[in-house]
């Protein structure tokens, strides 16, 4: 392993799940070395301008935005944007290298790390690059040249790209909460000591409302003879939700079996106790399921960039993992049937859980660090 530089930038954007293992590897940086300087490049209207500065790091953008497929005016005035920005932020790279001197640059994923990270690799600057999707997305691809590592998720990942060489399979990190209770405690925390199994379901922000209303359906199935507990995250649909509920004759104080919440904040205790998750197919989902050993039903979004959900969900189910169907398949009545056939096979279940701890990678975090820093 090399040195511990005193230098770092990590460059990440668009999403929560390219985010949080940078945050993760940053956190055990400082904390192996204190004295390290660490600075986040990002984009000036991502995700990462808001979660990077709340966790306490400094945070610098440069101008970086997607291409639309479209020939609508807007997206026309968008993509003009674009190109502009494209010319723009090499130079914006090139300036924050200068005047921060980091010794590693580390990307983990977004229209941002592009910039940086082929910079830094042109400028003789160790680099590595991490995909937590099971399939590369356009910025690795495009990185995929420049890095001196690229590191990804489960070992399926690796063929994926042209140089398997420098290809390391780290996993994607997972918050420690996740493992700080056993399944028995927090089951017990959640008071749920029946035996009866625990679902729980999600559908995130992009095309919740509509998955909301098949869970509607779901639900509605469900309250007539509680066969299970369910603990549904609604988001923003929540008030919505619970109208659909009502003019389906479901009053969940009847239900106490069943809960809806407009966001599940415990989201570590309550995936810890779950026997069956419905969810997308983010790659920071992914990562928790895997880490857990959870079996999940899984919808992708199909209103994602490049299909890469789907992607993400059909290496698990080719493990055996998960079952996927697509937006399209998915009415409450499927829904309800694909999830009472996992659950009425202890079997079946036990073979998925299985299917999901033996794709995980544990200490991912730990990993990725001991990767990056064999690179200074």
């Amino acid at each position: 392993m090399g040195k511990t530089p005193e230098r770092v930038i990590f460059t990440c954007g668009g999403t929560a799940g390219h985010v949080n293992p940078a945050l993760a590897v940053a956190q055990l940086m400082l904390d192996r070395a204190p004295q390290t300087q660490i600075l986040f490049v990002g984009a000036e209207r991502g995700l990462e301008k808001d979660l990077i500065p709340k966790a306490g790091y400094a945070f610098e953008t440069v101008h970086i935005s997607s291409l639309h497929r479209s020939f609508k005016p807007a997206e026309i005035r968008h993509n003009l944007i674009s190109v502009g920005n494209y010319l723009r932020a090499p130079h914006e790279a090139r300036r924050i290298l200068r005047r921060f001197q980091p010794q590693l640059v580390i990307g983990t994923g977004g229209y941002a790390s592009f910039p940086m990270v082929k910079a830094a690799a042109k400028a003789g600057i160790p680099t590595a690059i991490h995909e937590s999707n099971m399939v590369p997305g356009l910025t690795t691809r495009l990185l995929e040249r420049f890095a001196d590592r690229i590191m990804v998720s489960v070992e399926a990942c690796r063929e994926q790209y042209r140089d398997p060489s420098r290809v390391v399979v780290t996993g994607t990190p997972v918050r420690g909460g996740f493992f700080t209770r056993t399944k028995e405690q927090a089951r017990q925390e959640l008071g749920i000591q029946d035996g009866r199994p625990l679902i729980v379901s999600f559908w995130g922000s992009l095309g919740a409302s509509g998955m909301n209303q098949r869970m509607a359906d779901f639900l509605a199935l469900e309250a007539a003879k509680e066969p299970f507990h369910h603990i549904h995250g609604a988001g923003g649909g929540y008030d919505a939700l619970l109208r659909a509920l009502g003019e389906r004759g479901v009053a969940l104080a009847d239900h106490p079996s069943l809960e809806v919440r407009p966001y599940i904040y415990d989201m570590d205790r309550v995936l810890r106790a779950a026997d069956l998750v419905l969810c997308r197919a983010g790659a920071s989902t992914i990562s928790e399921l895997t880490a857990l050993g959870v079996p999940a039903l899984i919808v992708p979004s199909p209103y994602v960039t490049n299909n890469h959900q789907e992607k993400n969900a059909r290496v698990l189910e080719r493990a055996g993992g998960a079952c996927v169907l697509l937006e399209s398949e998915a009415d409450g009545q499927t829904l309800f049937q694909k999830s009472c056939e996992i659950l009425h096979s202890e079997q079946r279940r036990a073979e998925m859980s299985a299917a999901m701890t033996a794709l995980g990678v544990p200490d991912a975090a730990q990993r990725i660090y001991d990767t990056v820093l064999a690179l200074v």
